[in-house]
């Protein structure tokens, strides 16, 4: 069973594929009004989803960041502390 985090990403990439061959069809205008509607409809569901997806990691980043810094000041005072 995948991960969480490989589950994630993986529904973002399906999600973002889609999401191109929604914006493909209707940038080729072939399409009648009520399935431009519904992909656009779709497409905004997608973008949500996509949007979630990268906001969340982002604030996984950030926190990876933050912990980084803080390890790195630690360990600096404990070098200065030592000399």
């Amino acid at each position: 069973m995948p991960s969480a985090k490989k589950k994630d990403a993986v529904d973002f990439e399906q999600s973002l594929i889609e999401l191109e061959k929604i914006v493909e069809r209707m940038e080729r205008g072939e399409q009648s009004l009520d399935e431009t509607i519904s992909d656009f409809e779709r497409g905004m569901t997608l973008s949500d989803q996509c949007q979630k997806n990268l906001d969340s990691a982002q604030m996984k980043v950030e926190k990876l960041i933050k912990k980084h810094e803080k390890y790195q000041l630690e360990s600096h005072e404990s070098e200065v502390d030592n000399d």
